[in-house]
């Protein structure tokens, strides 16, 4: 797990080094982007990368070089032909050390960010650890600063932070109060199916979903045609990104057995805030920035924890992901971008 450890101390190469060997990639794309070196930079950096999925083949390009393509999808949520809804994970509310002193401040960079986007989002999904230590006043802050979001709704998962002291009680009574079991549900939006997980609960070491949430979107996910997309938010990754720092959730491996007949299936994770990637068939995981502190990259540090980055880099790498869908394309868009990059 990456509970709250001292600060770590690093810098650009030391993060570079541990992406490369989490980010899975996919040799069948010829894009002509090296996606071992590009997500090194990216996770650094705070650069965009576009995920389309477009007949079951995922691509990706610099955001920077679509020359348009963010403007066109949006074009297409004008139109009425898509939506899009943005995420957001690990503000850390309530954290106060010298890997970022002022979370809050950080949090607010991001929803200004939001709030600036051209076309006005669904919705907004915040994929865990809202809070720090669970304290009724972080909790507080957290929910004034993001009721400011320009979105339609906000959805919630809980991060390990959120349920350490009090077993979830706080966290289910101000944001799981229409939740399944110990916090998990779906909903469905404009013909895409969405279902918030809670693999927090029961951790021990690294994630874990548990029988009755597995037996729960078995069922969940039985009505629903082969052709419907489907969206998977939850906080520790569902697929094992470095297990020797609790990186994973073993037990996903059962729940991603449901998920093979569909045709488009993403996963949008936080936990390790910073941007991890995989294709696997039919899925394509994402690992969400925080919009609070990084940290180092798999292995190359002692521990996971607050990473201290050098004097005005720390908003290169907290940011915000966008996803846009375009109806009748089978098209899933991830765009990240950091709060140090213009709206």
């Amino acid at each position: 797990m990456n509970n709250a450890k001292d600060d770590i101390p690093s810098n650009p190469q030391e993060l570079s080094a541990g992406s490369s060997e989490a980010a899975d990639t996919n040799p069948a794309v010829n894009d002509g982007i090296d996606r071992r070196s590009f997500l090194n930079c990216m996770a650094w950096a705070g650069t965009g990368l576009l995920w389309t999925m477009a007949g079951g083949v995922p691509t990706s390009k610099l955001f920077a070089a679509t020359g348009g393509a963010t403007s066109g999808t949006m074009a297409h949520a004008r139109a009425g032909t898509g939506f899009s809804f943005v995420q957001i994970s690990d503000s850390h509310i309530g954290f106060n050390k010298p890997a970022n002193q002022d979370v809050t401040g950080t949090l607010k960079l991001a929803l200004d960010k939001i709030n600036a986007l051209p076309v006005q989002p669904d919705f907004l999904i915040h994929t865990g650890d809202i809070t720090h230590s669970s304290k009724p006043s972080e909790f507080d802050t957290a929910q004034q600063l993001i009721a400011s979001a320009k979105v339609g709704e906000t959805f919630y998962v809980p991060g390990e932070h959120d349920i350490a002291t009090d077993d979830g009680a706080m966290y289910h009574d101000r944001f799981g109060k229409n939740s399944r079991g110990r916090g998990w549900y779906s909903f469905t939006h404009k013909g895409v199916h969405f279902v918030g997980l809670n693999n927090c609960q029961q951790v021990d070491a690294m994630g874990k979903m548990g029988e009755d949430q597995l037996s729960w979107l078995k069922s969940d996910l039985a009505p629903h045609s082969p052709s419907t997309p489907i969206v998977i938010f939850a906080h520790i990754p569902l697929w094992m990104v470095y297990p020797e720092w609790g990186w994973g959730t073993p037990d996903a491996a059962e729940a991603l057995t449901y998920l093979k007949r569909f045709g488009s299936v993403t996963v949008l994770n936080g936990h390790i805030h910073q941007v991890v990637q995989k294709v696997e068939g039919n899925v394509a995981f994402h690992t969400a920035t925080s919009t609070a502190f990084p940290q180092p990259g798999p292995g190359t540090a002692p521990h996971a924890g607050p990473m201290v980055v050098p004097a005005g880099k720390l908003n290169s790498v907290l940011g915000i992901t966008e996803v846009k869908y375009t109806v009748h394309q089978s098209h899933l868009a991830i765009v990240d971008s950091s709060l140090e990059e213009k709206a």
